[in-house]
């Protein structure tokens, strides 16, 4: 896996992050002035710009997962919609290729974290729109939930360290 960066930052600076042209993934984290944790993940792991980039890594595992089932918790969607979805949502930070996007929704098929059914959008075409089930709701909880343990986790190494 390539390069991970963590930096603890205000709230406004977070922001300032995710509008730069990061070329590497980071998991940027701080404290509120409530002293509650938040983060940011500015993932520029998977192709952005050029996909032969040079600087081309991947997400850490389980992270598209997530972030495909957040978008379906949201609404259920086809998969161009998803894709569309998840590079907004990540101020185009993200772009999430077919061959990554397809594979994971066909997983979460089996896994039945996920079901679909054929529909025909409003361009007269036959789509596959995927739906979150209520065990993808509870794996994605424990996902989400197990990812901030993490950054709890590194947040209070990183402050020791600063002590």
């Amino acid at each position: 896996m390539g390069e991970i960066w963590a930096e603890v930052v205000t709230e406004s600076s977070a922001t300032e992050l995710a509008n730069s042209n990061a070329c590497e993934m980071r998991v940027v984290y701080g404290l509120t002035s409530n002293h509650n944790l938040f983060y940011s993940m500015l993932l520029s792991a998977m192709p952005i710009m050029n996909p032969k980039s040079p600087h081309q890594r991947d997400l850490f595992p389980g992270a598209l997962e997530m972030m495909i089932l957040q978008s379906l918790r949201r609404q259920p969607m086809h998969g161009y919609a998803l894709v569309q979805h998840i590079k907004q949502q990540s101020n185009d930070l993200l772009q999430v290729e077919e061959g990554s996007l397809y594979p994971a929704l066909q997983r979460m098929l089996k896994e039945e974290f996920v079901k679909a059914e054929w529909k025909v959008s409003e361009t007269n075409r036959k789509v596959r729109i995927y739906k979150i089930t209520a065990s993808g709701i509870k794996h994605l909880e424990h996902e989400v939930f197990r990812f901030e343990r993490m950054l709890e986790g590194i947040s209070l190494v990183l402050s020791h360290a600063k002590s």
